[in-house]
């Protein structure tokens, strides 16, 4: 008992009419194919695909004629004729989402886009207003500023500052803060968390910097350092490169000390 083609009812067996659904869980099980299988090759959902085979169809004409046509192609039954016969089966049935009614919905939008211009016109003062303030505030030279997933705690400036690149163009840290200060530069490769504080264990920041972000921190006499990942950052300490101070995944703990890069 085997698929046919036949003029006037496309799927036949056995001299008895197959519905649609019933066509397609003949023509899968033959091709020795699961509905997970099926669903994985044409990425049809398995259970849009149970439904097709049980003739239901209310997924809607517009999705179930481009479904049909998928199905009958990974299965090597004629799109056409299946789409036919299901037309057949179901004539003039409504559907929840059709062509008309997907481009129809542009015009809706906008008819409301018009209604709506004065809204948009607020809108986009409202923008300009917050791009003013943001450009305000960067020429302000408030270099203070961390990645988005930064937890900062502050800590006042007698003690320690952050800083990031291009904070102070044209001087270094130490020009800018005098003598007996400590500068650890941070680069991170990829995300890392980190604590620093200063000699008095005060915490200058506490969080996750994202990859790509350079940090640089400040503080009399010393800095100290946690590291999560040690070998996702490169420390440059006043000036120095030290690379990486560890492997990946190793937390890491350092003191800087203000005269030389040496770790204590």
């Amino acid at each position: 008992m085997g698929l046919t083609t036949h003029c006037g009812a496309v799927w036949k067996t056995g001299g008895l009419t197959m519905s649609v659904g019933a066509a397609l869980a003949e023509a899968r099980e033959r091709a020795g194919l699961s509905v997970r299988q099926l669903s994985e090759r044409t990425r049809i959902r398995e259970t849009v695909i149970q439904r097709f085979e049980g003739d239901d169809f209310s997924v809607g004409d517009f999705y179930t004629r481009g479904h049909l046509r998928t199905i009958a192609s990974d299965l090597g039954l004629d799109p056409d004729e299946l789409v036919r016969q299901y037309a057949q089966e179901h004539p003039g049935g409504d559907s929840p989402v059709r062509t008309s009614a997907l481009f129809g919905g542009a015009a809706v939008l906008r008819e409301r886009g018009r209604r709506g211009s004065g809204w948009t016109m607020a809108v986009a003062v409202a923008l300009a207003i917050v791009v003013i303030v943001v450009v305000a505030r960067m020429l302000g030279g408030s270099g203070d500023r961390t990645g988005p997933t930064a937890v900062r705690v502050p800590a006042p400036a007698q003690h320690g500052q952050a800083h990031h690149e291009g904070a102070r163009e044209g001087r270094s840290l130490e020009e800018a803060f005098g003598p007996g200060l400590v500068v650890v530069k941070v680069t991170t490769r990829k995300p890392s968390w980190i604590a620093v504080k200063d000699a008095k264990g005060k915490p200058i920041f506490e969080g996750t910097l994202p990859e790509g972000k350079t940090t640089t921190y400040s503080a009399r006499d010393r800095v100290k350092l946690v590291i999560a990942d040690a070998g996702a950052v490169r420390l440059v300490v006043n000036g120095r490169d030290l690379g990486a101070p560890g492997k990946d995944g190793q937390m890491v703990r350092r003191t800087f000390a203000a005269g030389g890069p040496s770790p204590r």
